[in-house]
């Protein structure tokens, strides 16, 4: 059918707009014309660019979390630096050569950076005008009590090293891949020169020929291939004569309010609770690539990664680097959005975030490990206040109430700091939900028509 003929259909009134679109895709011999693209982009949802889609699921409390959580890395990767120097003060100019790593962009002055936590970070000139970095007697005290807590975290840290070996296709993994992780972890900050080699038993360091080092397992543990929903549901524990296989378990589920009812829309999400998946520590190879079976235990996989996690959150970039050695899906951000009610994906920063939505009530941590204390009490020393700003939420849209307005208080009553518009740690309200929209049903169900097709 010629695009005009269909133009003047839909002014009649004989076919509807959601008709036209059944007919664009056998169109192959007109130009494209600006109207029909037009129409493609408006009904073709399965072509929407990731940040399009994450951006039409936001849940507040999140990415809160998000924010907060970023403020923590970039003070601790500073504190990380400072650790390594012989007498723990640098030249504040040196750090420049550490942008990237504290993830601070010029414009930014990382000398107003370190002022706004003036309990941690003291600065001073030498005789030559030169300033200078160090930490104060309270952010000392803090570094030591998180050496502690790294230690007594390491034995743990080694457990869920070794079940990542176990689920890998190879029973190892690239050692720098493994760095990735080593916050998420809770590992040392230098942990490939100590940590490694304390577990003889469980894995070792080998070099490959291409002078990759991997971290290899070295036997294998019946008790530890049981998922940690197989622990939660049903009870188990480590058993020695345990056989990964078929699993029948649904995935806790948690949606933002007024948003449950997408549940119902198709049957699409209670087919896929139901439909059984093999365990992530099963052999996968028989299983083919696309299909829903392959999904549903890359699925499995990432709520047993995230689970292993400190706090129950990773940068997306982390699992995609680990596609082939888990045998996941090349497509891996399109599962996680698909499945929001699993997973959260925040796209605030250069990087996105995945979140386990289970482990989270609101903004807090469900179950808290004394390295997430230890990161909240760094938190209230920095002294950040988010900005107070009417956020849209899911709620508003179904309910059309008036958004709650939420803000990050501080336990440092001495110092709030705010932030500049333009400085990277500003209030995740600034410009939070700017372009917030509403989530509608048939971006949930396309989503699932996408791989019922493929």
């Amino acid at each position: 059918m010629a695009a005009w003929h269909v133009r003047t259909a839909v002014q009649m009134g004989k076919i509807s707009e959601v008709q036209v679109f059944v007919y664009l895709p056998q169109r192959t011999r007109c130009p494209e014309s600006s109207w029909t693209a037009w129409l493609q982009s408006r009904y073709m949802t399965s072509s929407k660019r990731v940040q399009d889609r994450s951006r039409m699921k936001r849940v507040h409390d999140l990415e809160i979390v998000t924010e907060k959580w970023k403020i923590a890395s970039k003070v601790m990767a500073v504190m990380e630096l400072l650790k390594q120097e012989p007498e723990m003060i640098i030249p504040v100019r040196n750090l420049e050569q550490h942008r990237q790593r504290l993830n601070l962009p010029k414009p930014n002055r990382i000398s107003d950076f370190l002022r706004k936590s003036p309990k941690l970070f003291e600065l001073y000139k030498d005789q030559r005008g030169l300033t200078w970095c160090g930490m104060t007697k309270q952010a000392e005290d803090l570094v030591a009590e998180h050496d502690k807590l790294i230690e007594e975290h390491s034995v743990k840290a080694a457990e869920y090293v070794t079940r990542c070996l176990m689920m890998s296709g190879d029973k190892r993994l690239p050692l720098d891949k493994i760095a990735t992780f080593r916050r998420d972890f809770g590992l040392q900050i230098d942990f490939r020169a100590d940590w490694v080699h304390r577990f003889p038993d469980l894995f070792r360091v080998k070099k490959s020929a291409d002078g990759v080092d991997y971290l290899e397992l070295v036997s294998w543990n019946p008790a530890w291939a049981v998922t940690e929903l197989e622990k939660k549901v049903l009870g188990l524990t480590e058993a020695n004569d345990h056989k990964p296989g078929v699993l029948s378990l649904a995935f806790p589920l948690k949606f933002p309010t007024g948003f449950k009812k997408v549940y119902r829309i198709g049957g699409k999400l209670e087919h896929f609770q139901k439909m059984p998946y093999l365990s992530p520590y099963a052999d996968a190879k028989e299983l083919t690539a696309g299909s829903r079976e392959f999904d549903k235990r890359a699925v499995a996989i990432m709520h047993e990664l995230l689970s292993f996690t400190v706090e129950k959150r990773l940068v997306t970039d982390y699992l995609t680097h680990f596609r082939r050695e888990f045998v996941m899906p090349q497509k891996l951000m399109r599962l996680l959005l698909k499945h929001f009610g699993i997973f959260y994906v925040s796209e605030r920063g250069k990087r996105f975030s995945v979140f386990l939505t289970e482990a989270y009530d609101g903004q807090e941590l469900i179950e808290k490990c004394p390295l997430v204390l230890w990161k909240e009490k760094l938190l209230s020393i920095v002294g950040y206040r988010g900005k107070k700003r009417k956020v849209r939420t899911f709620s508003d849209s179904s309910d059309m109430e008036t958004a709650d307005t939420k803000e990050i208080d501080s336990e440092n009553e001495n110092k709030d700091i705010q932030f500049d518009e333009e400085e990277v740690l500003d209030g995740p309200e600034h410009t939070l939900l700017a372009q917030d929209q509403v989530m509608e049903v048939g971006e949930v169900v396309s989503a699932y028509m996408d791989s019922d097709a493929s």
